[in-house]
């Protein structure tokens, strides 16, 4: 059975500053690794987020000249620690990036990549408008990564609406999944705590979830509450609404407690629909 190691996820207000975002993240990281974390998450478009989707290409990089990539990846092998990059917009075309997300492991090579599946174009009733697919084209593929401790799926912030997903993950033997996220301010405050518990639950899985929060000048704002959540639904860590970071430890061992209590998973069987009114 694999050890217990402590995982952290930090939370920042990242603006269209990509060297204030790293440097701010950087620093998160530091005291993250000196407090004894092995795996620590980062958000999504932790780097660099727009006022709205259609200005990504501006601050858009291939992966190999991607300045915040090459950065982190140092920054693991020097401090000898694994890293979640929540999501980096990599250009693809020149009217198109992916919104991808990396782990790194503690030697700072690139072991998965996740181009996020499931993309953001909702209308709220507060006025809000996101067309994620004006500049973003989708994945096509779910990904497990291998990690010291386990198997982790990696999805992105819309995924998590997206139940299918996280229980294939966890068919394919995921322990952990990991959901970095830039969560709106309007939808967090009814969706984020709810469903990332879900997904927890029904997978039988740890949740690693940090996310984006505060107001930036342009007026988005993010939910913040990064959540670290056990397989039995637990909160482990909740990281409120300011910048920083929370960190929990993690024991491997309960994914198979929770999933020998209520062996869903075993349980799951393909339906069959009947029109009744033929």
């Amino acid at each position: 059975m694999a050890a217990k190691f402590k995982v952290a996820c930090i939370q920042t207000c990242a603006d269209n500053d990509i060297d204030r975002n790293v440097t701010e993240t950087e620093a998160y990281l530091r005291s993250a690794v000196a407090e004894g974390a092995e795996l620590v998450c980062l958000a999504e478009y932790f780097s660099c987020i727009e006022a709205d989707e259609s200005l990504l290409l501006r601050q858009a990089f291939s992966e190999e000249t991607h300045p915040a990539l090459s950065h982190f990846c140092a920054l693991a092998a020097e401090l000898k620690v694994w890293l979640l990059l929540g999501s980096l917009p990599i250009r693809i075309s020149d009217s198109k990036v992916n919104n991808r997300s990396y782990l790194i492991d503690a030697a700072g090579n690139i072991v998965a990549r996740y181009s996020k599946m499931h993309l953001f174009d909702v209308a709220l009733k507060s006025g809000e408008s996101y067309r994620e697919s004006a500049t973003v084209e989708a994945g096509q593929q779910a990904v497990l990564a291998t990690t010291p401790w386990g198997k982790l799926g990696m999805t992105i912030c819309y995924d998590l609406r997206f139940a299918y997903l996280y229980r294939a993950l966890a068919h394919a033997g995921a322990s952990f999944i990991s959901v970095p996220a830039a969560f709106t301010q309007t939808t967090g405050e009814v969706h984020w705590h709810v469903l990332l518990r879900a997904r927890a639950i029904e997978t039988g899985c740890f949740i690693f979830a940090p996310d984006q929060c505060g107001v930036r000048s342009s007026g988005r704002a993010t939910y913040g509450h990064s959540l670290i959540i056990s397989p039995w639904g637990e909160i482990l860590a909740d990281g409120g609404t300011g910048p920083g970071y929370v960190i929990a430890e993690i024991d491997p061992g309960q994914v198979q407690s929770a999933r020998a209590m209520i062996p869903a998973l075993q349980h799951d069987r393909s339906v069959d629909f009947v029109n009744q009114f033929e």
